[in-house]
């Protein structure tokens, strides 16, 4: 400190201070130490949001779809608009994108709590990750992300494929895709490096034919998309598949069970209408 410099705790004890000095000293440069004050944290901001639109999806039940969009290009549906976005003006111009981005909530996987840590399938079902690592469905607002293809454009509805969502899905957004901003060559996923291992998928001979026939009165790809999602594998990535054992989905109307022969092998056992 220099000669005739003070340093002290508040601006009152500064003046108190120069109080008892008189005139005659000279100058004292008093320092006022003001004390580090931690910024007050932002209040808790609470917004609602309305849905505008719900999909109807060839997938009426959470259980084989597939874990990521595109990855089953034969499943399809149709994003049916609400007022006032139902009326024509909301998607002026959509005709000229090729892939949209839609914004939804998992309303099947709502939660109070939110975690912090998930299983996601991709690491085996048993060991744990930060959930903003992962695309795992259990949110903390339970908002999902996904990319899928525009097939046709209708003022109160979107035809989409490549779809993962869940029959009754609310969308909150819609976004255009946009190649040139979305494209990222750099990028780079240690934990999901590459797509996932296809299994094979065999038909009994009644099964397939079931398929045929309710692919032609559905007029839907239903053995493309039987295939290509049960080429997922589906089952809990924990679970170690028996040949005894059978498991079940249900494809638009239909339920498809099938087994494991071999754990790297599946087959479709029968295609029959659902219980609805």
């Amino acid at each position: 400190m220099q000669p005739g410099t003070l340093r002290v705790p508040s601006k009152a004890n500064a003046e108190r201070l120069l109080r008892q000095f008189p005139r005659s000293v000279g100058t004292i440069i008093v320092w006022v130490i003001m004390p580090t004050l931690t910024p007050p944290r932002p209040q808790t901001m609470t917004y609602s949001v309305s849905p505008i639109g719900f999909v109807r999806s060839c997938f009426k039940e959470k259980f084989a779809i597939p874990r990521q969009p595109q990855l089953a290009p034969a499943a399809r549906g149709v994003l049916e608009l609400v007022a006032p976005f139902d009326q024509g003006d909301a998607v002026q111009g959509l005709e000229q994108v090729s892939h949209v981005w839609l914004l939804f909530l998992f309303h099947q996987a709502l939660e109070e709590k939110p975690r912090l840590k998930v299983r996601p399938p991709r690491l085996g079902g048993n060991k744990s990750m930060g959930v903003f690592a992962t695309r795992a469905t259990h949110r903390p607002n339970g908002i999902g992300q996904s990319v899928v293809k525009l097939d046709k454009v209708e003022a109160n509805r979107l035809w989409i494929s490549g779809i993962d969502l869940l029959d009754g899905t609310p969308i909150l957004d819609i976004k255009p895709y946009v190649p040139y901003a979305d494209i990222i060559d750099t990028a780079s996923n240690r934990i999901a490096s590459a797509a996932p291992q296809l299994i094979p998928v065999q038909w009994t001979d009644s099964a397939l034919q079931q398929a045929h026939g309710h692919a032609q009165r559905l007029e839907e790809p239903l053995v493309e998309l039987i295939e290509q999602c049960l080429a997922q594998d589906p089952r809990p990535a924990y679970q170690i598949p028996t040949p005894e054992r059978e498991y079940g989905a249900q494809f638009w109307d239909v339920d498809v069970r099938w087994h494991y022969p071999t754990p790297d092998l599946i087959r479709v056992l029968e295609v029959i209408p659902a219980n609805v």
